[in-house]
């Protein structure tokens, strides 16, 4: 009988069960198109993760994903065939480890044993060989040595050297450096590659943040209803979270919220719109505020799965509020029918890279001139929308100039009965604003999302 049976080989050593979770999210997100936040948040749950093991694996999931395409570059030196013949699976395994020898606290012979042990579990024992060659090449070179090793100085090519060294697709690097100076650029760069901390709202009426404070936040700096779990955790476990009197909202959204409400309108002001609503977060803000006003919000949203999370978060608060499951390039209401519209358009969500590690890598330019027709129509359809007098925000969570500015002015260009305001007067206290009338907010500067705000008053 063969020594090689089952009987005769030794146990085989279990997976870490904090990268073995990891792992699987990462196969999620990247092989099914899942969400990061949102397939892991899930895992954790049903694995049961806390504590250190929880920010652990958080660690792993959201830096694995963020630094993907740099670690790519590193590993393209490290294996003899194009990455793309390497089985998805592998690779997965494969950038999961070079992002612990590298960019975490971990030992290196830990960090490959535990991969190489992973392989075996997850993809097969015939694969731990080349994994663990793979790695320990990786393991021979710091991060910076890496960064030397594969990418142009930054005299021969600045922006290329910058798209590998803070891990952004050089498209993207080459858009926000039509926008910002030298040094900005690379402050906007490694505030990307930072986590976003935990920002939640109190909505007007139902929760104050000092009832926030008191479940162990912090005030934040712009936003008069915003506070910070500085310290991350689950917000669900705050009691004014849990029931809809507060939420999860990034402070550059509640601000381009604010504005459009308190933006000077003469004459009735009780009829709001939110034009492109899901998943809700905006509609719950301005439903409490226009409530307080003995006003009602419209919020229109046309798939039928984020109008159900529009409803959830309008579930705490009061008042006659209405979700429209519907196209909102084809109003079925009257114009001129609202006092306020807000139109936070589908956007490539450039703005939110902070918190939404896998996005840089997914999008393309084609993406943002796919998505430009349908703002055009939607941002129409909301000056349509509003009445005379009365104001349109047309937002985008993106600083990309195709998605923000250059839509404005092409819609604006076929209008005679609109005009964009200045903006910057409904951020008070907010810094770094620019030269107007519209208003970009950025991560390195006011430590939100770059959240872009027109605002459009009808004539």
């Amino acid at each position: 009988m063969s020594d090689r049976t089952p009987r005769n080989r030794e146990p085989q050593k279990a997976p870490d069960k904090v990268r073995q979770v990891a792992f699987r999210v990462i196969r999620q997100v990247t092989s099914e198109g899942g969400y990061a936040n949102l397939v892991l948040n899930k895992a954790m749950r049903d694995s049961r993760l806390a504590g250190r093991d929880a920010a652990f694996c958080t660690e792993l999931v959201h830096g694995t994903l963020r630094w993907q395409g740099t670690y790519d570059a590193f590993l393209a030196r490290c294996v003899d065939r194009p990455l793309n013949e390497l089985d998805p699976e592998l690779l997965d395994i494969l950038t999961l480890g070079t992002h612990q020898l590298l960019r975490m606290r971990v030992d290196s012979y830990a960090a490959v044993n535990e991969m190489v042990t992973l392989t075996r579990a997850e993809i097969g024992h015939k694969r731990s060989g080349l994994v663990n060659a793979v790695l320990r090449k990786i393991s021979q070179r710091t991060f910076d040595q890496w960064i030397d090793t594969v990418a142009p100085s930054i005299e021969e090519n600045r922006l290329l050297h910058l798209a590998v060294a803070k891990a952004h697709p050089t498209w993207e690097v080459e858009a926000f450096a039509q926008l910002l100076g030298d040094d900005e650029l690379e402050d906007l760069l490694d505030a990307d590659n930072e986590p976003a901390r935990v920002t939640l709202v109190a909505r007007p009426g139902l929760a104050t943040v000092d009832e926030l404070i008191e479940a162990g936040a912090s005030r934040a700096k712009f936003s008069p209803y915003a506070a910070v779990l500085q310290s991350g955790g689950d917000p669900g476990r705050i009691a004014a979270v849990a029931t809809g009197r507060a939420g999860v909202q990034d402070e550059g959204s509640q601000l381009v919220a604010l504005a459009l409400a308190n933006a000077p309108i003469e004459g009735s002001d009780t009829e709001w719109l939110d034009l492109c609503a899901g998943p809700g977060g905006k509609s719950a803000l301005l439903a409490a505020l226009v409530e307080k006003r003995d006003g009602a919000l419209t919020a229109v949203e046309p798939l039928e799965h984020r109008a159900e999370l529009v409803r959830s978060n309008l579930r705490a608060i009061p008042g006659e509020h209405k979700v429209l499951v519907e196209d909102g390039t084809k109003p079925t209401w009257p114009e001129g029918s609202f006092d306020r519209v807000l139109a936070d358009v589908p956007c490539s969500g450039l703005g939110a890279l902070r918190r939404r590690p896998e996005a840089r890598w997914r999008r393309t330019p084609e993406d943002i001139e796919e998505l430009r027709p349908l703002q055009e129509d939607l941002l129409d359809s909301a000056i349509t929308s509003v009445r005379p007098g009365g104001v349109v925000a047309y937002v985008t969570c993106s600083p990309h100039p195709d998605e923000t500015r250059a839509v404005v002015d092409a819609v604006l260009a076929k209008r005679d009965d609109a005009t964009l305001e200045d903006a910057r007067e409904l951020f008070p206290d907010v810094p770094e604003l620019g030269d107007g009338p519209d208003v970009q907010l950025w991560p390195h500067r006011q430590g939100t999302d770059a959240m872009y705000l027109a605002l459009i008053r009808r004539s």
